[in-house]
């Protein structure tokens, strides 16, 4: 992978300026550069990584397995266009291994997802069977600790 694109998938609040002094590059050059990238699509979008837990109590996700029937001529295409067009779901990817599609599904509470599963997902036609799995607490996402408390250092000191 491209230096320039690790160091903002790390992090993309680097400025430019920041970015360039890294790469030894001009700061017009780095402009230029994520430009290219954003124009060949291959920059989709700049995200935040959040600790869930603190900014939203109410928010429950669940990763969701789908078996599902390749569609003659689509593939399994059709239905993960299907599946993504839900604002529910997060993220949709094409899995080797037990099961088909890997999706990502958020909401307020557990019966809202359950519902979300029941209802929707499991009637497109081609779906053969969901398997859901809620996410109890967070530890690391896209590198970043989640809710990771500074180590206490002065050691257990008994009676």
């Amino acid at each position: 992978m491209d230096t320039l694109l690790g160091l903002l998938k790390q992090n993309a609040r680097l400025s430019n300026a920041q970015l360039a002094a890294m790469l030894s590059m001009t700061e017009d050059e780095v402009a230029a550069k994520i430009e290219e990238y954003e124009k060949a699509g291959i920059i989709k979008g700049y995200s935040v990584i959040l600790d869930e837990e603190k900014a939203d109590k109410d928010l429950v996700t669940a990763f969701i397995e789908l078996k599902v029937t390749p569609q003659p001529e689509f593939g399994f295409d059709e239905i993960a266009r299907t599946v993504m067009m839900y604002d529910e779901v997060e993220s949709v990817a094409l899995m080797s291994g037990a099961y088909d599609l890997a999706v990502t599904v958020s909401g307020t509470n557990l019966k809202e997802i359950a519902l979300f599963v029941a209802q929707r997902l499991s009637t497109i036609d081609g779906v053969l069977s969901t398997a859901t799995h809620f996410v109890l607490k967070r530890y690391k996402e896209k590198g970043i600790f989640i809710g990771a408390e500074a180590a206490d250092e002065r050691g257990f000191v008994s009676p």
